[in-house]
């Protein structure tokens, strides 16, 4: 999960780029980049860190020009390190910048047909390497001395070919203009906004609505599932459809936790959903328990706010505010490390006592992921007084892992992976768990977008939908993630070290 916006426009876009990165900040906490063209020159700032401590007003000064791009990164694939911060270039053809959202199931294959018929050379370990090099490859050899819109759509068709995967994707080309693609299925989001200024219009690409809506953009529609389109740096657009095949799988998790509720989303209202969600959730826990005895519903914040509400009117209790979030600790969900994640549910949360003592609360989260989270917080409650604590997710439960560009490689570290609820309910120490049915949770969905038939839900049914992730190929992934998580164990000890000194 990443976060990705392309401008063209009619006069500088630095701030543009640097306010929607803001507003995508909540996709990526581990480094961001922004690059801007002039003329035929780029200018390129990138570094680890969130979005306002890597750009400083010297470094927006020297972003110049009308066109640019922009990424906030959240590693799934690579390492922690400033050498993966995107935005990505090459040099050849012409000079393209490219930001990827996503993840490639292929990359192994393609980094290794790259270097032996391609003839070029990755310098990382990211899988937006991989994507950049497959489209500079495949253009250079569509185009001329300069590339027109049917040489990039032959370009992208190609892409779409080769990498298997889930990418949603802006490219920046020097002297040209502006390229998004979004693989066949349609599993990252990417949306397309225009903005009318005195001097014609400006177009965004995003990787969710509300960066269109904060910056008066007008949403227009989601680029489609195996379409191409590129904007010239005049202000035309041309948009084709080039995959071979398409159909749209969105990701169901992009509703459930990972993106904002302000969004539209494939046509459909993340809040809506979560609405939806919570009405659903509410309606199974009376199915169960005809006469619960849950005197308040308190939801774990942000995500699970919006389901909280519907849930706690069917149910004919109180809604309350129980837990005090510090807005300046990131979404432990997203951190890079376990040891992180458990560090921070302290520091991010406090409980407000008055709302747990003596009372039975049901406490909702939107997912339950790894368990070390719920855990903590469970903890807290019963330390603030809480007489019994239920737990529900508005989510069904995390059983494999996702390879399309979520934090879950590796099923060892899912809580829900072969165990049953009851057993997850003790690991947790709630006094009941209940579970969002994945039947219920597609409803939701489709309640906002009828056009909707069909999710890319492999976290939660284990169905990969591009046809290649074998059993060997979901090892080879869980080893990588073992041998990375022992790197960032060793830096977070020299952390620790370094500050005792």
């Amino acid at each position: 999960m990443c976060g990705v916006v392309g401008i063209v426009g009619r006069g500088p876009v630095n701030q543009t780029l640097y306010d929607a990165l803001t507003v995508l900040q909540h996709r990526g906490q581990d480094a961001a980049g922004i690059m801007t063209a002039q003329d035929r020159r780029f200018h390129l700032r990138k570094a680890n860190g969130l979005v306002r401590e890597v750009f400083q007003a010297r470094h927006m000064l020297r972003l110049e020009g009308d066109m640019g791009i922009g990424h906030c990164r959240y590693p799934t694939a690579g390492g922690p390190s400033a050498a993966e911060a995107q935005p990505l270039y090459t040099n050849s053809p012409f000079g393209i910048g490219l930001a990827h959202n996503g993840n490639l199931t292929n990359s192994r294959t393609l980094s290794e047909l790259i270097y032996r018929s391609d003839r070029r050379h990755l310098n990382t370990t990211s899988d937006s390497e991989v994507v950049l090099n497959v489209f500079a490859h495949e253009l250079s050899r569509a185009a001329g001395v300069k590339a027109q819109p049917e040489d990039i759509f032959r370009a992208v068709a190609a892409v779409h070919k080769r990498c298997r995967g889930a990418y949603a994707v802006v490219a920046m080309i020097a002297g040209h203009g502006l390229v998004a693609f979004r693989d066949p299925y349609g599993i990252r989001p990417l949306v397309l906004g225009q903005r009318n200024v005195d001097n014609g219009p400006e177009y965004m690409i995003a990787s969710e609505s509300v960066a269109l809506n904060v910056l008066d953009f007008e949403l227009l529609r989601d680029v489609a599932p195996g379409e191409a389109i590129y904007i010239e740096r005049d202000g035309r657009l041309h948009a084709q459809e080039v995959a071979v095949t398409s159909k749209l799988v969105p990701c169901i998790f992009e509703y459930v936790y990972l993106a904002r509720p302000d969004s539209m989303m494939n046509g459909a209202s993340v809040y809506q959903v979560r609405l939806q969600m919570g009405a659903s959730l509410g309606a199974k826990i009376l199915r169960e328990r005809p006469n619960h005895d849950i005197d308040v519903v308190i939801p774990i914040p942000e995500t699970s706010r919006t389901s909280a509400l519907p849930l706690a009117q069917m149910l004919g209790v109180p809604l309350r505010e129980g837990f005090v979030k510090n807005r300046y600790v990131g979404r432990t969900f997203i951190m890079p490390g376990q040891e992180e994640r458990q560090r921070s549910v302290r520091r991010k949360l406090n409980a407000i006592d008055l709302e747990f003592r003596d009372k039975n609360v049901l406490l909702i989260d939107d997912s339950i992921v790894r368990g070390t989270t719920s855990r903590k917080i469970v903890e807290m409650a019963r330390r603030a007084g809480a007489r019994r604590v239920y737990f529900a997710s508005a989510a069904p439960p995390v059983r494999y892992p996702n390879v399309y560009g979520i934090d879950m490689p590796a099923a060892s570290e899912l809580i829900a992976h072969d165990r049953t609820n009851a057993e997850i309910e003790a690991y947790i120490g709630a006094d009941w768990l209940v579970y969002q049915d994945l039947a219920d949770l597609s409803t939701a969905v489709r309640a906002g977008h009828p056009g909707l038939h069909e999710f890319e839900d492999s976290c939660f049914s284990g169905r990969y939908i591009t046809g290649d992730v074998s059993e060997g190929y979901l090892a080879e992934l869980a080893a990588e993630r073992a041998e990375a998580n022992k790197w960032i164990r060793a830096r977070a000890e020299l952390t620790d070290v370094l500050n005792d000194i």
